[in-house]
């Protein structure tokens, strides 16, 4: 499950209110929630939410998700034009015909691509087992 890391503060504290609710007062559940609540606003008033946040999407967000490929192209003479027009950048991932390569520059400073499967390409070729 993808979560939201744009989550409002003030809803997650209204849901730990009302699940602690459930709980009384002195029981380890209500510890637990009084401190995840405390620490949601101490984050807030500290100003490193947006650092949290951050964390947080890292956390939840499945490396497969985290890849950007910096283009898409048919073939692969469309994609060297557009490295050769200075559009590319050392590291850039593409994706050439359904396959994967990456922006490296050689000893002579030139740019070129290097065969790098995608994510989604070494899901196909080695499928998670179960766990």
């Amino acid at each position: 499950m993808k979560y939201n890391q744009n989550f409002r503060v003030e809803a997650v504290l209204d849901a730990l209110r009302r699940i602690n609710e459930k709980d009384g007062d002195a029981s380890e559940e209500d510890e637990a929630l009084r401190i995840a609540a405390v620490a949601l606003i101490y984050l807030q008033d500290s100003g490193r939410m947006d650092e949290y946040r951050e964390f947080f999407r890292s956390f939840y967000t499945p490396a497969i998700e985290d890849v950007v490929v910096a283009g898409t192209f048919e073939t692969r003479q469309a994609a060297e034009e557009w490295l050769a027009n200075g559009k590319g950048h050392d590291g850039d991932l593409l994706r050439i015909a359904g396959q994967g390569f990456q922006v490296i520059r050689t000893g002579g400073g030139q740019q070129t691509l290097l065969r790098t499967p995608l994510p989604e390409e070494l899901m196909k070729k080695f499928p998670p087992g179960p766990t």
